[in-house]
């Protein structure tokens, strides 16, 4: 069971990534991007994989240090648990992302590639968008002034 929970959680979030990146300019996706609730299915499979590996995890995250973040991983629900948890953080990242570039006016077409980029390396993808954002708000503020 730990490997199909494995398996079908980058699914429950995947129709929310089609929606912001094949249907940015449909009103129905920026209400979808605005609701934390998205993360709800994938936070329920991360509390399946969690609960039997409590004590791994709790330990992990109470002292951290590589070893035993290492021991957490090597047990299949901690690593399930583990890929869960990033999912569910891609997704509101990725829903951030694209809340802000509507707001900012930024072309669909940057933004697509940058959401399949955060869906990858999310802390690259959000790199290069931060970047894009502050360069995007310093032209708002020099047009303004």
């Amino acid at each position: 069971m730990t490997g199909a929970l494995f398996e079908i959680t980058f699914y429950l979030a995947a129709p929310f990534w089609l929606l912001m990146i094949f249907a940015p300019t449909w009103s129905g996706t920026t209400r979808v991007a605005a609701s934390p609730l998205t993360v709800l299915p994938v936070l329920a499979v991360y509390t399946v994989l969690a609960v039997p590996v409590f004590p791994e995890l709790w330990t992990a995250v109470s002292s951290p240090d590589i070893d035993t973040f290492r021991d957490l991983t090597a047990l299949a629900g901690g690593a399930g648990a583990f890929w869960a948890q990033v999912i569910a953080w891609d997704l509101l990242v990725g829903q951030w992302m694209f809340l802000q570039s509507r707001k900012l006016g930024l072309s669909p077409l940057l933004m697509g590639p940058l959401l399949v980029l955060t869906i990858l390396l999310s802390p690259f993808g959000l790199l290069i968008f931060l970047a894009v954002r502050a360069v995007r708000l310093r032209r708002r503020e020099t047009l303004t002034a």
